[in-house]
């Protein structure tokens, strides 16, 4: 669990390692980045860790210093310099709600913006959790990946304040069942630690709500441990309602 995941939830009132607490598993913080998600990126696989000082390019993102940033940019600063959690400037950004830092990190042609940090976070899921739509669609606009291994944006948002994060991401074609390292879904999230909106959007787009991850337990399961009963309840019935085959065809929504 990372300082941003823990935070933002915390402050939200829910509990603070969601993730560990959610699955009984453990998260990316602790093993981090596993498989593709940390192999197919080479700024997460092969950069290290910055010590010592933190580069100035990072305390111009946290401190939402737009112009500084842009400034060493074009003094030949390293976009993709990191901290000692690998969290590069992009991250600080998102993480501080820093939008003018942000928007000139965005301009940098060399700037990744599939960075992984030490938790295998990418700024993408960050935004994702923050709530950040507008900061979800430039990211994805500058080539973010929506769907790879491990906890994935969709899952960040189904955790979030913002439904119409869940409901856009699903439109650029999240993976509505992905597994996390311990099987956890967004569905599971969303009952647990999210909203009711959140998990009807994610049924309504055909989350299946009969999966289980590695403790067992279904979204409804989550749902109950959250107190939310009557949603565990329309979990539960559609956990059991018939599921449509893969040759089934589905309907065109209009644009």
């Amino acid at each position: 669990m990372t300082a941003v995941l823990a935070a933002v939830l915390a402050a939200a009132g829910w509990p603070v390692d969601v993730r560990a607490q959610s699955s009984g598993a453990e998260t990316p913080s602790a093993a981090g980045p596993a498989g593709p998600a940390g192999a197919g990126n080479p700024s997460a696989a092969t950069r290290p860790p910055q010590t010592g000082p933190l580069p100035e390019l990072l305390v111009a993102a946290r401190n939402d210093y737009g112009g500084k940033v842009m400034s060493l940019l074009l003094a030949g600063a390293d976009p993709n310099a990191s901290d000692g959690q690998r969290n590069t400037a992009l991250h600080v950004a998102v993480r501080e709600e820093s939008p003018s830092a942000l928007a000139a990190l965005l301009k940098s042609p060399a700037v990744d913006v599939n960075a992984i940090n030490q938790a295998g976070e990418t700024p993408l899921m960050l935004a994702a959790l923050k709530g950040q739509l507008d900061w979800c669609q430039a990211l994805v606009a500058r080539g973010a990946l929506v769907n790879d291994a491990g906890w994935s944006a969709l899952h960040y948002a189904a955790a979030g304040p913002n439904e119409a994060v869940v409901r856009w991401l699903i439109g650029q074609g999240a993976a509505l069942d992905a597994r996390s390292p311990n099987g956890t879904t967004a569905l599971m999230m969303a009952a647990g630690y999210g909203g009711l909106t959140s998990a009807e959007i994610l049924m309504a787009a055909g989350a299946d709500a009969a999966l289980r991850n590695d403790q067992q337990m279904t979204a409804a399961d989550f749902a109950r441990r959250a107190g939310q009963d009557e949603l565990a309840a329309q979990l539960d019935q559609h956990a059991k309602a018939p599921r449509p085959s893969a040759s089934t065809p589905k309907t065109q929504k209009s644009p």
